[in-house]
């Protein structure tokens, strides 16, 4: 009888801080894979803060190294098993405690490689790329509760793009819940896992950033408000890479003009982004024009059909 309370109460805190702590493939959940954290309940979120000494939450904030893997999981790299996935398959990461999201906010996820291939020996502190990302799914729901992708599920999953070179990498997946960006405070939920890519190509993922340092106080993300109705959501951190050479590479000069200058949708439609889909930014190399709206410029980064 403790015992079912006990895990009711997880439960329950769990839907409003949650943490990402197994893979799941084929039906099947483990958590050898995903570096544990050494908070004492696991438990996220980690915000900014203008004084990491004295944050309430043990000192991790987001422009610090436990943005990376959440805190002190570099502690239990070498203990972390190394998954193999081929390249062009999925990576699903899954909540712990019987947690949904339970916060507004986009999904994310990134890979970075280890140095020598060693991933149970790489502490996060050299490039990242993002490979996946979700926002607005519904522009008819609420936009405070399940307008997101990510709203009440327990899992964020990701394709390992098809010609990622092969090698050892950790994808972190994030979850950043926006209710209180308004007031500078999102909170990211991030879980690092150890992989071993195989039968990769010769793509060049670009464009990369640092954790710490992707993320600022005073990007947009950070000072947004999901309050008073749908609005356009600018999306933290670098294009997505899905594959192929250098983003922006071979591009013309007009790579990001619909930053600037947003264009609206051939009349065709034909090979253009999907509503709610990108269709622009710094070093973007997708289609650029929009099936159905207009392509509205977010920040340098990403422009989005609305």
């Amino acid at each position: 009888m403790k015992v079912a309370i006990v895990l009711s109460g997880l439960a329950h805190v769990a839907s409003a801080h949650y943490f990402f702590d197994k893979t799941v493939s084929g039906g099947a959940a483990t958590d050898k894979y995903v570096r544990k954290s050494t908070r004492p309940t696991a438990y996220n979120p980690i915000k900014f803060s203008s004084n990491p000494a004295a944050d309430i939450r043990d000192g991790s904030t987001i422009d610090g190294p436990d943005a990376r893997c959440n805190q002190g999981a570099f502690k239990n790299a070498g203990s972390t098993e190394v998954m193999t996935v081929a390249a062009g398959s999925e990576v699903r990461v899954q909540l712990g405690v019987g947690a949904t999201m339970q916060h507004p906010g986009p999904g994310l996820v990134y890979m970075s490689r280890a140095p020598g291939d060693n991933v149970q020996a790489y502490d996060g502190s050299g490039d990242w790329f993002k490979i996946f990302e979700e926002g607005v799914c519904s522009q008819s729901a609420d936009f405070t509760k399940n307008a997101w992708c990510t709203w009440d599920r327990n899992w964020i999953a990701a394709t390992i793009p098809a010609d990622t070179p092969s090698g050892e990498y950790l994808v972190r997946v994030e979850h950043i819940g926006i209710h209180r960006s308004h007031v500078n405070q999102p909170e990211h939920y991030v879980s690092c896992v150890q992989v071993k890519v195989t039968g990769g190509g010769s793509g060049s993922p670009s464009p990369t950033v640092k954790f710490p340092g992707a993320y600022k106080s005073t990007d947009e993300y950070a000072n947004f408000s999901i309050y008073g109705g749908h609005k356009a959501f600018p999306m933290p951190g670098p294009a997505v890479w899905s594959g192929g050479g250098k983003v922006g590479s071979g591009n013309s000069t007009n790579d990001d003009a619909d930053t600037t200058n947003p264009t609206t949708n051939p009349s065709s439609g034909e090979g253009c982004a999907a509503r709610f889909g990108q269709c622009g930014g710094k070093a973007f190399d997708g289609s650029k024009c929009c099936a159905t709206g207009t392509c509205k410029g977010v920040n340098e980064w990403y422009s989005q059909c609305i």
